[in-house]
C-alpha cells in the first residue's frame, strides 16, 4: 500500500499507541485486499456495541484507546433500552457493563444514539457516491443499494479504526468494478410489505455474497421501507451488502442483466409465513422502524388494547420526533423500544416464540435469543397482539 507522509507518521507511532494500532488494522486490512492507497470518508457507523455481543473482552480493548473520532461517527443497537432496562428485564450487572460501553464509546467522541437505521437521522443522510464504513449489515445494504453510497461490510474494529482516522482501504464497494451485479433475480408476481423480507431471507441463502439484480413485475412498487426489509434479510440470510433494482435504485439502470439468473416462484415466498406456533413476542423494528411504520402501527392500535408482549425498536431520534405516534401506540400497551432490538438484547432470551415481520429477525431469533420465529406481516403482528386470527 501506499501511505502518504502523515499516515506513515501515525503507522510508526509518532501520534500515539492508540492510533497506531488503527493504522495497522487499516494497513493490514487493505494489504489482504490488495488496496493501494486509504481514502477519506464521510462518516461511520459502528458495531459491536452490544455487551451481550462483546461482552467483558470487547469491552476491555475499547477502554484501552486513547483517541477521538475525527468524522461523524455512530453506534449500532446496544443490548437494552437505556431509560426502560428494568421493564425488558435487563439486570444490574448487565445494565453497568453496557453503560461502561456506551461511556467509552462517548468519551471517543461518538454519537450515542445507538440505531440500525442511521439514514434517519436528518444530519446523517449520504448521498449518492460518497465513501463511508459502515458496519451494521443493513445498514451497509441501504447506503449502497437505496442511497448509492459506497461501504465495505465493516466491522466494528475496521469502522472505529476509520472513525478515529477518517479513512478507509480503497478496495472493495468502493470501486467501479465491484459494484457491477453478477446474478439476476425475477420475481414475475406481485411482491407488497412484508414479502420483500420473505424474498431476501429466501435469496440470500442461494446466492451468498453475489452483487444481484432484481428485476420486479410492474405490479410490484417498492418503497424505501421495503427495500430496507429486502437488504436486511439478503444481509442476513446471505451476505449480500449491495443490490440493484431495475428501474429502482440509483445505479441500476447502469447495468445490464448477467445472463446467469434466478427466476423466483410464488410458493418460495408464500412458505416463509408457513409457522403456526402463537408466539409469547411479538417483535417489530429490525432494522429500526421509520415515521411511515409508526404512523402504521399508531393507525392499527389506536384505541384498542394488546393482550400479548408486543415491542416497537426505533430510534431513539424518531421516538423523540414523533411523541406523538409513541403515545397512541403505548396507550395500547405496547412497548416502543429505544437503543436496541429483539436480536441484540439478552431481555429476549426469556421467551419461547418471537413473531417478527423481519427477514433478518427471521434468521437470528433461533440462534441469537434461543427461540422459534414465526414471520408475518406487520399488519398480521398487530393483529395476533390484539387477539385477531391471522392468514397462515
Amino acid at each position: 500500500m501506499y501511505l502518504q507522509k502523515d499516515e506513515e507518521q501515525i503507522l510508526n507511532g509518532e501520534s500515539g499507541d492508540s492510533l497506531q494500532k488503527m493504522m495497522e488494522i487499516l494497513v493490514t486490512l487493505g494489504k489482504i485486499y490488495d488496496a493501494e492507497y486509504l481514502i477519506p470518508i464521510k462518516s461511520v457507523q459502528i458495531a459491536g456495541v452490544s455487551y451481550k455481543t462483546i461482552g467483558d473482552a470487547g469491552l476491555e480493548w475499547i477502554e484501552d484507546i486513547d483517541a477521538q473520532v475525527v468524522v461523524p461517527s455512530i453506534l449500532n443497537p446496544m443490548g437494552m433500552d437505556r431509560e426502560r432496562w428494568r421493564e425488558m428485564g435487563i439486570s444490574e450487572d448487565f445494565y453497568r457493563k453496557q453503560i461502561e460501553i456506551l461511556n467509552v464509546y462517548r468519551r471517543m467522541g461518538i454519537r450515542i444514539e445507538c440505531t440500525c437505521t442511521p439514514y434517519y437521522l436528518e444530519d446523517s443522510m449520504p448521498c449518492l457516491g460518497d465513501h463511508l464504513a459502515w458496519s451494521e449489515s443493513s445498514a451497509i445494504s441501504f447506503a449502497n443499494s437505496v442511497i448509492g453510497a459506497r461501504t465495505n461490510r465493516e466491522s466494528g474494529i475496521s469502522a472505529l479504526a476509520s472513525a478515529l482516522l477518517g479513512k478507509t482501504p480503497y478496495y472493495g464497494y468502493h470501486l467501479d468494478e465491484n459494484r457491477v451485479p453478477t446474478i439476476g433475480i425475477e420475481v414475475p408476481f406481485t411482491l407488497t410489505g412484508s414479502d420483500f423480507g420473505a424474498l431476501g431471507y429466501v435469496i440470500g441463502k442461494v446466492i451468498g455474497d453475489c452483487v444481484p439484480i432484481f428485476e420486479f413485475a410492474p405490479s410490484t412498487k417498492p418503497s424505501d421501507d421495503d427495500l430496507k426489509s429486502l437488504g436486511a434479510a439478503l444481509a442476513a440470510s446471505g451476505a449480500v451488502a449491495l443490490y440493484h433494482v431495475k428501474g429502482r435504485t440509483p445505479e441500476a439502470d447502469r447495468f445490464e442483466v448477467p445472463e446467469e439468473k434466478i427466476v423466483v416462484e410464488e410458493g418460495e415466498i408464500r412458505s416463509v409465513y408457513d409457522g403456526s406456533s402463537e408466539p409469547d413476542l411479538v417483535a417489530l423494528g429490525c432494522p429500526h422502524l421509520s415515521i411511515d411504520e409508526l404512523e402504521l402501527a399508531a393507525e392499527l392500535l389506536r384505541g384498542r388494547k394488546v393482550k400479548r408482549e408486543l415491542w416497537l425498536c426505533v430510534s431513539r431520534y424518531l421516538k423523540g420526533k414523533r411523541a406523538d405516534l409513541v403515545g397512541v401506540i403505548e396507550s395500547s400497551g405496547a412497548k416502543v423500544i429505544s437503543d436496541t432490538c429483539m436480536i441484540v438484547s439478552p431481555a429476549c432470551d426469556r421467551f419461547d416464540c418471537i413473531m417478527t415481520d423481519s427477514g433478518k429477525a427471521l434468521n437470528y431469533i433461533p440462534t441469537m435469543c434461543q427461540a422459534e420465529a414465526v414471520f408475518g406481516s406487520f399488519r398480521d403482528c398487530i393483529e395476533v397482539v390484539l387477539g385477531e386470527a391471522r392468514d397462515c
